[in-house]
């Protein structure tokens, strides 16, 4: 018997997620760690639980997540876009669901370049006129 893998990739910041949804009874892993222990914080875990909530999927799926790069915050939110790219697969008509909700766009916001002169990428010593 050959067991249905849908996956899905995310990105945010310099984190990446490679997510494999297949049926099951709800296990989460992270990097081979129960979820609870890789993401200690209740309002993260939330966060990326957050597309399963809105398509009440919420323990119809076991999750395997392979993630690297970045902090926590950036991981969340890689692991998040994932799981909702791994459910659009599953079937096409959650999109309707997920895009409202604006789960399945990747966020592009990273660090910007600290420039030369500058102490930080805006950041500049105090102007003095005399």
């Amino acid at each position: 018997m050959d067991v249905v893998r849908y996956l899905g990739t995310g990105r945010r910041k310099k984190s990446v997620a490679r997510v494999i949804l297949t049926s099951g009874e709800g296990e989460f892993s992270i990097n081979g760690r129960p979820f609870e222990d890789y993401i200690p914080s209740a309002a993260i875990r939330l966060d990326v639980l957050q597309p399963l909530e809105l398509t009440e999927t919420i323990n119809k799926f076991d999750i395997r997540v392979n993630v690297h790069g970045g902090g926590l915050g950036g991981q969340a939110g890689a692991i998040r876009l994932g799981i909702a790219r791994a459910l659009m697969e599953v079937n096409p008509d959650l999109r309707k669901i997920l895009k409202p909700a604006g789960l399945i766009t990747r966020d592009s916001r990273a660090k910007e370049r600290k420039k030369y002169g500058l102490k930080k990428a805006r950041k500049a010593s105090q102007f003095s006129k005399r």
